[in-house]
């Protein structure tokens, strides 16, 4: 196959129950789904359609999301929390010996 920009696109295969059949996904377009009896065959169909569509937004002078693999990530994300959440992650990361950082760090990674 082609090597085309929806090949760098992030795709999910998965069963499902409630169709009898897989499910593909496309994490850039979470709104598109392909429905099929194998895997391969929900691959190549949601492959196809998220081809269609990045093709028809650039004719249409849109800009498609980018993939996620194409992405660079800094490793650095800001969340706002509550302020006695915030007191309470500061006090169980002295109690540890460890950075805030490195308390949430290990706590997302579980």
């Amino acid at each position: 196959m082609q090597n085309t920009p929806a090949d760098h696109r992030t795709y999910r295969i998965t069963w499902s129950a409630e169709d009898g059949e897989y499910l593909a996904l496309c994490a850039e377009f979470p709104s598109l789904s392909w429905l099929a009896r194998t895997p391969q065959a929900a691959l190549a169909g949601i492959r196809k359609l998220v081809a269609q569509v990045v093709a028809d937004m650039q004719a249409n002078g849109e800009t498609p999301v980018q993939p996620l693999a194409d992405r660079q990530f800094s490793g650095e994300f800001r969340v706002r929390i509550p302020p006695h959440m915030d007191r309470a992650l500061a006090i169980e990361a002295a109690e540890q010996g460890v950075s805030l950082n490195r308390l949430v760090s290990a706590k997302l990674a579980a």
